[in-house]
Formats: structure tokens, C-alpha cells, sequence
């Protein structure tokens, strides 16, 4: 059995559909930002970065989204949520880490400034560019990245949960949808999935 933490809202929605398409057994534990549980010493014990999402396993415990959905993926290899070829795989791995390390980074200036910088005026900077670097990075995503109907093409991978996490900021960070059919069509898609759907219905009772 499987335990997930994490915050309605954030990155860590990948990893719940993720545990959901793989029909994997798994149990929920939902944080409270406003209560600022991440970093309580009960939790910092789980996961030392106070953030979300953290798998607790059998074998220990796994942050970071990428690492996590990898992980989900191999271990249920009949859920079929990633390619067995190796190049493929790395590719996924590719698209992944660039949700993460770009994509994620851009949306964060928009309320965590304080990461980066300690000047209030450098937190106003951050949060009026992210409509501009958020819009950049999907439109890379639309051209390039995202091949359709899923993000590998034709096989549902574990970086369409993912895509579909982070793309559902967009509205909040001030991009315009219109200049981006081919994501609005797969956050239909993704919502039409049995496993997206029952996630979602449980996030919503959760909030």
C-alpha cells in the first residue's frame, strides 16, 4: 500500500491520477498550505523539503514528480503508463523534467518569489512576467512537445497526467487559452478518463 501526500492544487494531482491509472493500492494524506502543515516536524520527518508530492513506499519514501511518476510506471508495467523502449522512455523522461524544472519554476514566480529574491518590488517583477514565460512555455509545448491525441502520441503516458496538472494553471497565470487548441483538446480528453475523473471527484471532497 502506497501513501501519497498532498495539496489540492499542486503538482502532486500527477501523481494521484498516476496511482489511479495504474490501479496501484494507494491511500491519500491531504496537507493544508493555509495551516502551513508541510512543514511541520510530523511531516518534515516524511519529506525534509516540506513540499509535495511525497510517496511513501515500501522500500522508503519518494519526492519529486518526475522520480514519482517514473517510479509508478515501472511498477506497474501492465498499466502500460510508459514506453519499454529505451529512448522513448527517455524522451518521457525529457518532457517530464521539463514540466518540472521550466514549466513548474515559471508558474512559482507568480506567488513564491521569496525563493528567489527578498525585495517586495522584486516579487511584483516576477508575478507581471509569468503571463509571458508561462504563454512562451506552452507555446513550445503546443508546436513541439505535445504530439496528440496523448503527449507521447498514440500511448498514454505518465506525462500526460502531468501535463494535464500543470496546464490546468494557465488560466490563473494570465495565458490565453485561445492560442492553444491542441492542450484545451487533451484537458478534454484527460477529463473524459475514468481515473482522471474519480481523482478529481476526490480532490473536490477533499478542498
Amino acid at each position: 500500500m502506497f501513501k501519497l501526500y498532498t495539496v489540492p492544487g499542486t503538482c502532486a494531482l500527477a501523481s494521484h491520477i498516476a496511482l489511479e491509472e495504474a490501479g496501484a493500492p494507494y491511500s491519500v494524506e491531504v496537507l493544508s498550505f493555509k495551516n502551513n502543515q508541510q512543514q511541520s516536524a510530523e511531516y518534515l520527518k516524511v519529506n525534509p523539503k516540506g513540499r509535495v508530492p511525497a510517496l511513501v513506499t515500501d522500500q522508503g519514501v519518494l519526492t519529486e514528480t518526475p522520480a514519482i511518476l517514473a517510479y509508478i510506471a515501472q511498477s506497474f508495467p501492465k498499466a502500460n503508463l510508459a514506453p519499454q523502449d529505451a529512448f522513448a522512455f527517455a524522451q518521457v523522461q525529457s518532457i517530464n523534467s521539463y514540466l518540472c524544472s521550466t514549466v513548474h519554476v515559471c508558474h512559482a514566480h507568480k506567488g513564491r518569489g521569496y525563493r528567489w529574491a527578498s525585495e517586495e518590488t522584486s516579487f511584483a517583477d516576477m508575478k507581471r512576467k509569468v503571463p509571458e514565460t508561462m504563454a512562451a512555455c506552452f507555446a513550445l509545448i503546443e508546436r513541439d512537445i505535445l504530439r496528440g491525441p496523448w503527449v507521447m502520441g498514440e500511448q498514454y503516458t505518465i506525462c500526460d497526467p502531468y501535463l494535464y496538472t500543470i496546464a490546468g494553471w494557465l488560466e490563473g497565470d494570465g495565458v490565453d487559452l485561445g492560442k492553444l487548441p491542441k492542450v484545451v483538446a487533451h484537458r478534454k480528453r484527460m477529463e473524459q478518463r475514468p481515473a482522471v475523473a474519480t481523482v478529481l471527484a476526490e480532490v473536490k471532497a477533499a478542498a
